[in-house]
């Protein structure tokens, strides 16, 4: 196996039938202060962020990290996706190499457990973080469901 090499940022948008993956821009703020600050999303990251706090800590421009990205839908932010790769020391941590694709939520979002076993996610193992009980899966190309 082989280590993957440093990755051009951003990549051009990732499309599918109805959504585009693409960087963030500065007209996703608002859009981001709402889903942060929303008591339904503060669910599932440890609660919601007082808003005032938040408009202050977000910046007018966004800045470029490589691995997140915006979920659009019909020219508006829907969501955010971060692709990372995982510190050996992480609980869920795989090994070093490119062919694994995994998923971490909550068990209590049920929306996102649907959603991965929908696109062919399977459960790895369970474990704590966050203050809440995680779901660790692996993506197998079979696993696919409608």
């Amino acid at each position: 196996m082989t280590e993957l090499g440093p990755v051009a940022w951003p990549p051009a948008p990732i499309k599918t039938e109805r959504l585009v993956l693409r960087e963030p821009e500065a007209r996703d703020r608002a859009a981001v202060i709402e889903l942060f600050t929303s008591p339904d999303v503060g669910t599932y990251i440890g609660g919601p962020r007082r808003r005032d706090e938040f408009e202050r800590a977000v910046p007018e421009t966004p800045k470029r990290r490589p691995g997140l990205f915006v979920v659009d839908l019909d020219g508006a932010m829907i969501g955010i996706v971060t692709l990372e790769r995982r510190d050996p020391e992480h609980p869920v941590h795989v090994r070093p190499g490119a062919s694994e694709v995994v998923l971490t939520t909550q068990t209590v979002n049920e929306r996102s457990m649907r959603l991965a076993a929908k696109l062919g996610f399977t459960e790895v193992r369970r474990y704590e973080d966050w203050g809440a009980e995680q779901w660790f899966g692996m993506w197998s190309p079979v696993a696919l469901s409608d």
